[in-house]
């Protein structure tokens, strides 16, 4: 049970910059099937990354150091300069196609990648592990969506300025 309730809270941890970069996208009006698709997406990468991560992870690093916070960083900063310059249209192009949707879910899962690595050094149950992760970062995923949604209707386009914001802050954390 202890076990459970600690993969709980890296679930959580691992779901905040996916709520954050989905409040910040949800400011787009997506339309309900796209959420859901979305948060699907999300959620199968929350699942798979963790399992690469214990699998292939630590030999690939150890060969080729990455810099993931580094890489994570440079993507959030490209994020939020792509929503400034598209500001006065309708964002709704960010989330359009499904290669929209895979690279969303990809940026926002390759934390759950380190994790998973972390996860195959210490032989813990990692099929366990990506359930939970899965589960809670779609969930995330969707009530972000939604409340970036309702942010949009009830304060209009300020609400993209707080998405906007929200990603320079997700940038400046993975960068420092």
């Amino acid at each position: 049970m202890t076990q459970i309730l600690i993969y709980f809270f890296l679930a959580v941890g691992l779901s905040m910059d996916a709520f954050s970069l989905a409040l910040a996208y949800g400011t787009n009006q997506l339309k309900f099937p796209k959420i859901l698709f979305s948060s699907f997406c999300v959620g199968i990468f929350h699942f798979f990354m963790p399992y690469l991560g214990s699998t292939i992870g630590a030999t690939f690093i150890e060969k080729f150091p990455l810099n993931t916070n580094l890489l994570v960083s440079l993507i959030f900063f490209a994020l939020a300069l792509e929503m400034f310059l598209n500001r006065n249209e309708t964002i709704n192009n960010l989330i359009t196609n499904i290669f929209s949707i895979i690279f969303f879910a990809f940026t926002v899962s390759i934390d759950s990648f380190s994790v998973g690595i972390a996860l195959g050094i210490t032989n813990s149950a990692i099929l366990q592990a990506s359930l939970i992760f899965s589960v809670i970062s779609a969930l995330f995923t969707f009530f972000g969506l939604l409340l970036g949604k309702k942010l949009f209707e009830k304060y209009g386009q300020k609400a993209t300025y707080l998405g906007i914001i929200i990603l320079l802050f997700l940038a400046l954390k993975y960068l420092f």
